[in-house]
């Protein structure tokens, strides 16, 4: 599947008519829905000026609102498609969460290598030093659509063995295997989606990533209903949908990156490329801590499904949409840490600590904030938020029962999410990686095995709000000790 030449040629008219209509009786040109106000704030990090507390926030929250609801639309895409499958029934519903673990897995992969040289970025940009971010931005292109197909051709190659490697049934296998062959086959789309996006954020754009979010997630909707209703495809139906949104946006994402931003725009540079290893080692060093993390952390949530598995289809169904909603609460907290890498590692190339520090803790009070009062909201609005993804009764009450336990464990949350994401901003990946091993192996799943035995689908999320906390706990007491701190260094 390839998007049609004159479907991107319409886009491009598109973002310029956009651009203009923004930029007019403007002396300066500036990114489609980029912000003027967030552009002058992030020029003050470059340059050095003093920023009073108002212009700090005022940045951070310009930063991650639409990095908020970009992460929203991405979740909202898993949302749509659980609760268009679950009103196909339990069976087609536990295909999908018995998948989805490794769906995850295989994207957090991808993004670590993204992020790998989106930090790299955000360093060179905040010394103002253009060139050589656009210099790791082509690496990160060559290496990262390397790896997208050598993960594409993993995944074709154990599609139909995953299933029954998960402990899911012969009746779900055919679906789930399905679901996970064509997610394998669109990976290079998905990576280009995700390094423009992190790439723009570096940036200090994240406007446009916003924008684009939307736009897949609409395209998800439509080419979700056109398969799963009209084609009656089911869940290979839910996956085509998604492939396609993918396929339709990524190209017009990578174009707004590289030939569209004022300072990562590839075509201003007219020498040869050549190859620099120094980026792509530090790229591994940053990448590769995060990538160990991120595949035993999808390790324990596939080793969770696992547990939850031989509690049955109900149970496994239950337990896949109460993550999914509660991933709408705790997506906000993504956002902010967005705002929390772009600004600390911006700062970061710029020599500034004091600034550093102040983002840092400010980022993290703003996120814990944010997800109490998300809490608050997916204490209350539990069965609804279930009901919209399942008719079945059983499903919805011991779904609503999961995500009101965990409501109490979000302020920790944000506050292990947005600390983590401020030491991946200043470069320091390697500690924060084990404190999220090490709570969710030795905690989570210790705790999940037992309590199961003795308390069904609800033990395996007591023991997941205990950990939540406790590791929230522990991520705060390295933010304020300054241990993320000693890789501060102005990289040349």
């Amino acid at each position: 599947m390839a998007v049609p030449q004159h479907g991107v040629a319409i886009f491009r008219v598109f973002c310029f008519d956009v651009n203009r209509i923004i930029t007019k009786n403007r002396k300066i040109e500036i990114d489609m829905l980029y912000s003027k106000k967030t552009e002058y704030l992030m020029e003050s990090i470059r340059s050095g000026r003093a920023m009073v507390r108002s212009e700090k926030l005022n940045l951070i929250v310009g930063l991650s609102i639409p990095s908020m609801l970009a992460q929203i639309s991405t979740v909202m895409m898993f949302f749509i498609d659980a609760s268009m499958v679950g009103h196909l029934g339990a069976e087609a519903s536990a295909s999908i969460g018995l998948i989805e673990s490794t769906t995850w897995l295989v994207g957090s992969l991808l993004s670590a290598a993204a992020t790998g040289f989106s930090v790299q970025v955000a360093h060179f940009i905040g010394a103002n030093d253009f060139v050589k971010a656009r210099q790791v931005f082509r690496h990160a292109l060559i290496c990262g659509l390397a790896f997208s197909v050598f993960l594409s051709l993993i995944g074709v190659g154990i599609h139909s063995h995953l299933p029954y490697w998960l402990g899911g049934g012969a009746d779900i296998a055919s679906a789930s295997s399905g679901y996970f062959l064509i997610y394998s086959l669109v990976l290079p789309f998905v990576y280009l989606y995700h390094t423009s996006e992190m790439m723009l954020k570096s940036a200090g754009n994240m406007h446009t990533p916003s924008v684009m979010a939307v736009l897949v997630c609409i395209c998800d909707v439509i080419f979700n209903y056109i398969f799963i209703y009209i084609c009656k495809l089911g869940v290979v139906g839910a996956a085509m949908g998604t492939a396609l949104a993918y396929i339709c946006i990524s190209l017009p994402n990578l174009y707004l990156s590289a030939c569209k931003n004022r300072m990562l725009n590839l075509r201003q540079d007219h020498v040869r490329f050549h190859w620099v290893k120094e980026y792509v080692q530090r790229a591994c060093k940053i990448s590769i801590p995060i990538a160990i993390q991120n595949i035993l952390m999808s390790g324990a949530q596939i080793v969770s499904t696992m547990i939850v598995a031989p509690l049955g289809n109900i149970a496994i169904a239950a337990h896949s949409f109460a993550i999914t909603a509660e991933s709408l609460c705790y997506m906000p907290g993504y956002g902010i840490g967005d705002a929390a890498t772009t600004l600390v590692g911006q700062t970061h190339g710029a020599g500034r600590i004091d600034l550093c520090k102040n983002f840092a803790y400010m980022t993290v009070g703003l996120g814990m904030l944010v997800m109490a009062l998300m809490g608050v909201i997916m204490y209350v609005f539990a069965p609804e938020m279930i009901g919209v993804l399942s008719p079945v009764e059983a499903i919805r009450q011991l779904g609503t029962t999961c995500l009101r336990i965990e409501a109490f464990a979000e302020p920790f949350f944000a506050a292990s999410i947005v600390t983590y994401c401020v030491c991946v901003g200043a470069g320091d990946t390697f500690k924060p990686a084990a404190i999220n091993l090490g709570t969710m192996w030795l905690v989570r799943l210790t705790l999940a095995y037992g309590l199961s035995k003795s308390y069904g689908l609800e033990g395996v999320w007591i023991a997941m709000a205990t950990e939540l906390t406790f590791r929230g706990v522990l991520f705060l007491i390295r933010l304020f000790r300054g241990s993320w701190m000693k890789s501060f260094l102005v990289r040349g």
